[in-house]
C-alpha cells in the first residue's frame, strides 16, 4: 500500500485522512479569520488520500449508490452521542453544541412516532450528518406507494399530470437545511425547536400538515465548522461553493439529500446581513431555470414570510426601509415593516445564477427554493453573543413556519408546476426564457410582474438534442472522460453508450461513445453542467460569485452537443456497466506506454513512481514502463485502480527510448505555498511528498528545500529584510538547478526576483472571471493534449517578456471571453485590464536557466476550487517538465 507523506501540510492543518477526500473538486470561499484547525476523532492515518478518495468516488456516485430512504416513518435509530468538545464555538451564544444535538433526537424519537431520523453522510472530520423527517407515521405500503408517485412525477410526468391519487394523497415535501456556513448557527437551533413543536403539538392541530406532507431537516451541513467556529469545512472549503464539483463529502451527502427528497420546496437558513433576508435573489437568472415555474411562488412565499415576521414584532428584530434602503430598528410606519427581498430590493450582486450554491441546486429538482439570511451579526468571525443568537432563532422559526404554512396553502399549485418542470424535460420542450414579453401568460401569484426587470434578465439557450462525449481520436482525454460522466451519474443525470458506430449532427462516432440524451429528468441541470453558458459581461456591473463553470469546457474531455432539442431520435444506446471502468492492459511482454492527458492519468503516473517503477515521458506527451515483471504487476493495479489504458510500445516509442530523448521521470518532493486550493490540486493529481512553505519557515529552517525537487507557488514567495536567510536558501535552491512552477503574479514575480525570468504579471479587473478561449504553442510544453479553454478570477498575462522567456499559451487574439463576467472597457478605458488588453498577451510562460532550473508559470487560475479539472493536468504536466530527470526506463 502506498503511504501518504504530506510533509508538514496535513499535519499542519490537524485533519484526519477523512479530511482530504479528494473526490472532483471544490469551491473555496476564504473563512473569515484563520481557522483553529483542531482535529476530531481519531488520529490521522497513513492511508493514501488519493486511494481513498477514488474509492469514496466510485461509491457515491448517484446509478450506483442513491441515498437510501426509509420503507416506513417512523425510523428512529440510537443515534450514537459524541463527546462534548472543548472549546465548541457554539457555546458563545449558548446555542446547541453538536454532541447535544443527538441526545435531543433521540429523546424526540423516544416521545413522538412522528420524528424520524437518517444518517445521511459523514463530515470531513467525522461528525455525523442527519436528515431528519417528520411526518404521519406510514406503513410499509404506504411508503412504497409514496415513493411510486415520487418516481412518477420525476419519470412519468405527463402520467403524473393525469393521476387523480396521487394529486390527492401524495405527501408533497419540504426542506429546511440550516448551518452550512459553520458560523451561522442559528437555523439549527430553530429547526430542533420546530421539530419539537410538531413532535409535541396536539395531534389535532398538526394532523393536516403531517397527513398531507413530509418535512424535511437536515439540521447542520458543516458541524465541524459549527463547532469550530468557521464558514467553511474542516478542508477550509466552502460547502456552498462545492455542490457541482463536490471535493466535500458534505456536498456530496447535500445532492444526495436532494436527489432522494425531490422537495417541493427548500429552504436553506444563513446569516447575517443586517435585516432578515429571503430569496428569490436578483438578476441575472441562470440560464437553465424555468424560471416561469420557480418565481410565482418563490416571491409569493417571501413576502408571505415578510408579513407574519413584520408582526411577529419579535424584540431585537431588525426591519428593511425600502425607501431609504437602509436598515431601521423598529417599525416606525409602512415604508419600515420590510424584510429585504433580493428580487425587489437588490438590483445585480445578489443572483441566482450558478448552480454552486444549496438552493440554487435544489431548483434543479423542480423545487422552488430560497436562501435565507438571518439578521443579527456575530461580533467577530467565530463567535456569537447570546442576545443576538436569541433574537436570529426567533426569526428563523418565524420564517420557517411561514414557509411551511405558504406550501400547505399552495401546494397542489406548486406540485403542478413540478410536474410540469419534469414534462418539460421529458419531452425536450425548447428552452424559453422568461422575458417582459411573455410574463402576462405566466398563471398563479401575480405580485412577482411589477418587479421583473425590463431588461429580461433571463438568457434565451437552445438546447441540443444530445451531448456526446466521444473516444478514440476525437477525446482529448479519455481518462477525463471517464471521471467526467461519474460526476453527471453522482448528479443523477442519465448518461448511456452507443450500442454501435453512429452519425450525430454529422459526425460518425465510435460504439461505446457516451450519450447524454437531453430528454431526461434533470436536462436542465445536464445542460447547466455541460454547455459553456453564457458572457454576460455587458448585461450586469456585478455578480455575487462566479459566472460560468462548465465541466463541458474545463473537466479535460471533449464534449460535443448534436442537434436541437425535441427533434429527432437518438441511436440504440446501452447502460453503463461499472465492469467497464477498469483500464486495459495488454499481455505480458511488451514494454507498456500510456496517455498523461487528464488527472486519473497522472494520479497512475504518481501511483507508479511512488511504487518505484521506472517512468519516462516521450516527446508525444505519453509515458512508458518497462517490460519486466515488476511493471506489469504495477501498471495492472493503476489500471484497475484509475481506469488507466496502457498500450504495447510501438518500434517508434521503443526506438526514443533507445535514442535516449525520452525524459525519465521520479517521485516527486514539492515544496509549495497558496491555499487550500493548491494543497487540494496537488493531491488530487497524486502528488503526496508535499511540504508546505512559507518565507518564514524557509528563513527559519533553509535546510528545509534540501529535499524538494520543484516548488509550486499558488502564491509570491517574498523576503523582508530579516529574512534574508530565507531568500538566500532560495537562490541557492534555484542555483543548483531547483525550479519554479506556479501560478499567478506571485509566482511570476518570484521567478523574476531569483532570476528566471524578466517581464511584467498583468493582472485583470479583479472581479473578472469565466471561461476563455486561449491559444497553445504547437511545440510547446501543453501541446501534448493541448486543450482549447481555461478558467479565470481574475486573469494575469505577461507583457514585456525578456530572451529566453517562451509563451506556451495566449489568450484568444480575438475575444478570450467565452462565457462569464469580465468587464470591458479596452486600452485606456473606463475599465482598465479588461479581455480586450488580455487578447493575444501570454497566457502560460516558460523559461531555463543557464543552471538548468526553469520556470513554467500559468496566468489563468487552473486550480481555482479545484475545479478545472483540465487545468490540473497542465500543471502536472509543467511540474514534471520542470522537475530534475530522473533514471527512466532502461533501454530495451
Amino acid at each position: 500500500m502506498r503511504l501518504i507523506r504530506v510533509v508538514g501540510a496535513v499535519a499542519s492543518l490537524g485533519l484526519t485522512s477523512t479530511a482530504l477526500l479528494a473526490a472532483p473538486a471544490t469551491a473555496l470561499e476564504r473563512p473569515d479569520s484563520p481557522p483553529d484547525h483542531r482535529s476530531f476523532g481519531d488520529a490521522p492515518s497513513e492511508r493514501s488520500l488519493t486511494a481513498k478518495a477514488a474509492r469514496y468516488a466510485a461509491k457515491h456516485t448517484t446509478a450506483g449508490d442513491p441515498l437510501p430512504m426509509p420503507a416506513s416513518y417512523p425510523v428512529q435509530p440510537t443515534l450514537k452521542v459524541y463527546p462534548e468538545t472543548e472549546p465548541d464555538a457554539a457555546d458563545t451564544g449558548n446555542l446547541t453544541g453538536y454532541d447535544q444535538i443527538a441526545p435531543i433526537l433521540n429523546d424526540l424519537m423516544a416521545s413522538s412516532d412522528r420524528v424520524s431520523t437518517q444518517v445521511v453522510g459523514e463530515s470531513t472530520q467525522g461528525r455525523e450528518l442527519y436528515l431528519v423527517t417528520v411526518t404521519a407515521p406510514e406503513r410499509r405500503s404506504e411508503t412504497s406507494q409514496q415513493t411510486r408517485w415520487r418516481d412518477e412525477i420525476r419519470e412519468d410526468p405527463r402520467s403524473a399530470a393525469k393521476d387523480r391519487r396521487l394529486a390527492r394523497d401524495y405527501k408533497t415535501p419540504i426542506w429546511i437545511s440550516s448551518n452550512i456556513h459553520g458560523n451561522e448557527w442559528e437555523g439549527t437551533d430553530a429547526a430542533l425547536t420546530y421539530i419539537e413543536q410538531l413532535a409535541t403539538a396536539p395531534w389535532s392541530e398538526v394532523r393536516s400538515l403531517l397527513s398531507e406532507h413530509r418535512l424535511y431537516f437536515s439540521i447542520t451541513l458543516n458541524p465541524d465548522g459549527r463547532t469550530i467556529g468557521q464558514r467553511a469545512t474542516a478542508l477550509n472549503l466552502d460547502e456552498n461553493r462545492d455542490m457541482i464539483t463536490n471535493t466535500t463529502p458534505e456536498s456530496i451527502s447535500f445532492i444526495r439529500t436532494a436527489q432522494a427528497v425531490q422537495a417541493l420546496y427548500a429552504a436553506d437558513f444563513h446569516g447575517y446581513t443586517g435585516v432578515l433576508q429571503v430569496e428569490p435573489c436578483g438578476p441575472p437568472h441562470g440560464d437553465d431555470y424555468e424560471y416561469d415555474l420557480f418565481i410565482p411562488h418563490a416571491y409569493a412565499s417571501s413576502l408571505q414570510v415578510e408579513k407574519d415576521v413584520v408582526e411577529a414584532a419579535i424584540p431585537g428584530n431588525t426591519y428593511y426601509d425600502v425607501t431609504t434602503g437602509n436598515v431601521v430598528p423598529e417599525v416606525t410606519g409602512p415604508d419600515s415593516a420590510h424584510i429585504k427581498i433580493p428580487y425587489r430590493d437588490t438590483p445585480s450582486g445578489w443572483d441566482d445564477y450558478p448552480p454552486i450554491f444549496t438552493a440554487q441546486y435544489a431548483a434543479f429538482s423542480g423545487a422552488v427554493t430560497s436562501t435565507v439570511e438571518l439578521p443579527k451579526s456575530r461580533p467577530n468571525s467565530s463567535s456569537q453573543t447570546p442576545a443576538n443568537a436569541v433574537i436570529n432563532t426567533a426569526v428563523a422559526l418565524q420564517t420557517m413556519q411561514s414557509l411551511v404554512d405558504y406550501v400547505e396553502n399552495h401546494d397542489q399549485a406548486m406540485l403542478d408546476d413540478q410536474i410540469e418542470f419534469f414534462r418539460r424535460a421529458d419531452v425536450g420542450a425548447p428552452r424559453t426564457a422568461l422575458t417582459s414579453a411573455n410574463i402576462a401568460d405566466v398563471p398563479g401569484p401575480q405580485e412577482w410582474k411589477a418587479e421583473w426587470d425590463a431588461a429580461d434578465d433571463q438568457n434565451p439557450v437552445t438546447y441540443p438534442r444530445a451531448f456526446v462525449i466521444p473516444l478514440g481520436d476525437e477525446q482529448r482525454s479519455e481518462a477525463d472522460a471517464r471521471v467526467l460522466v461519474a460526476q453527471l451519474q453522482r448528479h443523477g443525470i442519465e448518461v448511456e453508450r452507443l450500442a454501435g458506430r453512429a452519425r450525430l449532427g454529422g459526425v460518425t462516432y465510435r460504439e461505446g461513445a457516451y450519450v447524454v440524451d437531453m430528454h431526461q429528468p434533470l436536462r436542465n441541470l445536464a445542460h447547466a453542467l455541460l454547455a459553456p453558458g453564457t458572457d454576460i459581461s455587458a448585461k450586469f456591473p456585478s455578480m455575487y460569485d462566479i459566472s460560468a463553470w462548465s465541466l463541458g469546457y474545463l473537466w479535460g474531455a471533449t464534449v460535443e452537443p448534436v442537434g436541437v432539442t425535441g427533434q429527432g431520435w437518438l441511436p440504440r444506446t446501452r447502460p453503463i456497466s461499472h465492469h467497464e471502468d477498469g483500464g486495459d492492459v495488454p499481455r505480458r511482454g511488451s514494454y507498456l506506454t500510456f496517455e498523461l492527458a487528464g488527472v486519473d492519468d497522472y494520479r497512475a503516473l504518481n501511483a507508479l513512481l511512488e511504487d518505484g517503477v521506472a517512468v519516462s515521458a516521450l516527446a508525444d506527451g505519453s509515458a512508458v514502463v518497462g517490460s519486466d515483471r515488476a511493471s506489469y504487476a504495477a501498471a495492472s493495479e493503476v489500471a484497475d485502480e484509475f481506469g488507466t489504458d496502457f498500450d504495447a510500445a510501438t518500434r517508434a516509442e521503443l526506438a526514443e527510448l533507445r535514442s535516449g530523448t525520452a525524459k525519465g521521470l521520479e517521485d516527486l518532493t514539492i515544496g509549495y505555498t497558496g491555499t487550500q486550493d493548491d494543497l487540494l490540486s496537488l493531491t488530487q493529481l497524486g502528488f503526496d511528498d508535499l511540504v508546505a512553505l512559507n518565507a518564514a519557515t524557509i528563513t527559519a529552517d533553509p535546510a528545509v528545500l534540501d529535499d524538494v525537487d520543484v516548488l509550486w507557488l499558488g502564491s509570491a514567495l517574498t523576503f523582508n529584510a530579516t529574512q534574508a536567510a530565507g531568500s538566500a536558501a532560495v537562490q541557492a535552491f534555484v542555483d543548483d538547478g531547483g525550479s519554479i512552477v506556479g501560478r499567478g503574479s506571485g509566482a511570476f514575480n518570484t521567478a523574476r526576483t531569483f532570476g528566471l525570468v524578466t517581464g511584467t504579471a498583468v493582472g485583470g479587473n479583479s472581479s473578472g472571471n469565466g471561461i476563455v478561449a486561449v491559444d497553445t504553442a504547437a511545440d510547446g510544453v501543453l501541446a501534448p493534449y493541448a486543450q482549447d479553454y481555461s478558467f479565470i478570477y481574475p486573469a494575469t498575462w505577461f507583457t514585456g517578456l525578456g530572451e529566453g522567456v517562451t509563451v506556451e499559451q495566449s489568450y484568444d487574439a480575438e475575444d478570450p471571453v467565452v462565457a462569464g463576467h469580465w468587464r470591458r472597457g479596452g486600452a485606456g478605458g473606463t475599465t482598465p485590464n479588461g479581455p480586450e488588453d488580455a487578447a493575444g498577451q501570454p497566457a502560460v510562460v516558460s523559461a531555463e536557466a543557464a543552471s538548468g532550473a526553469k520556470a513554467f508559470v500559468f496566468g489563468t487560475s487552473i486550480m481555482f476550487r479545484t475545479h478545472p479539472k483540465g487545468g490540473q493536468s497542465q500543471a502536472a504536466r509543467g511540474l514534471f517538465w520542470a522537475a530534475p530527470e530522473g533514471e527512466g526506463v532502461l533501454t530495451p
